[in-house]
């Protein structure tokens, strides 16, 4: 797989398919892979740039504290790099946050923002939860394992865990198959959780925005959907029915669908993909 260097920071991405270029920034913990089911429908029409974030798969890490807001100028510079005018910016919980942060500071950067479960604010409830993770995650010594027996829990419905055991078990075997994320990684990263708030920036946001949620996810519920809509001017809430935090897990087909509609929807004709790799 290919690196850039971005901010001094070597970032690794993987890039599939042809058409606009389409950037895929992962959730907390996860790397590129995370954005598997959705690559295969995407890459159809669109150049897709799946990044490993820093400290997670086979980017470098950062040693020291950091927040949303750098992760995006991380981003921000791998897009740079790879000679990149502007890109569709696509991003799951963490992801989005970070992708609501390149929207605000690099306007021209972005044609389309599309956000899976992202929060304006870090609220008392996901701080709480967050630093529940981060408990596990050092009373186990294991990314993976914290990821599996309480991330899990979060983001996918207990409809899932009684009717799809052996779907559950892949997703297990998935994670665990990935390159390790690091205790320490996690913490510098769920930090940056804790500490997100881009919420009086909203307001500077002008591309075209797509706002998924779960109808059934508790972190990042729709309690983001008023303060997203009321200050993102083209913005527009889809709500999955009887998903969690995960409804690009748990509805692949559906999610897929009204989500790649909306990218389809925001394409420039005429304009030609990067073909930096």
């Amino acid at each position: 797989m290919p690196k850039a260097k971005a901010n001094n920071i070597s970032l690794n991405y993987e890039q599939q398919g042809s058409g606009e270029p389409l950037i895929l920034i992962p959730y907390l913990t996860a790397d590129h892979a995370c954005y598997t089911f959705q690559v295969a429908e995407y890459s159809k029409h669109f150049t897709c740039i799946s990044i490993d974030l820093p400290g997670t798969g086979e980017s470098d890490n950062r040693p020291s504290n950091y927040s949303t807001e750098d992760l995006a100028d991380d981003v921000a510079g791998l897009i740079k790099a790879l000679d990149i005018p502007s890109a569709h910016i696509a991003g799951s919980s963490l992801g989005a946050a970070i992708g609501l942060w390149l929207a605000v500071k690099y306007e021209d950067k972005v044609r389309s923002l599309s956000l899976f479960g992202g929060w304006t604010k870090t609220d008392r409830f996901i701080e709480t939860v967050v630093e529940g993770w981060q408990i596990t995650a050092r009373a186990l010594g294991s990314v993976p394992e914290m990821v599996i027996q309480s991330i899990f829990p979060w983001c996918l419905t207990p409809k899932l865990y009684a009717e799809k055991p052996e779907y559950l078990q892949a997703l297990s075997d998935f994670v665990r198959s990935r390159p390790e994320q690091s205790v320490a990684d996690f913490m510098l990263q769920s930090n940056a959780v804790i500490g997100h708030d881009v919420e009086e920036h909203l307001g500077r946001i002008s591309a075209p925005t797509q706002i998924t949620f779960g109808s059934h996810d508790i972190v990042t519920s729709t309690r983001f959907a008023r303060p997203l809509t009321e200050n993102i001017r083209k913005s527009k809430v889809v709500i999955f029915e009887e998903c969690a935090h995960a409804p690009m897990y748990e509805k692949v087909d559906e999610f897929n669908q009204r989500t790649l509609a909306f990218l389809k929807s925001n394409q420039t004709s005429g304009v030609a993909a990067s073909s930096s790799s």
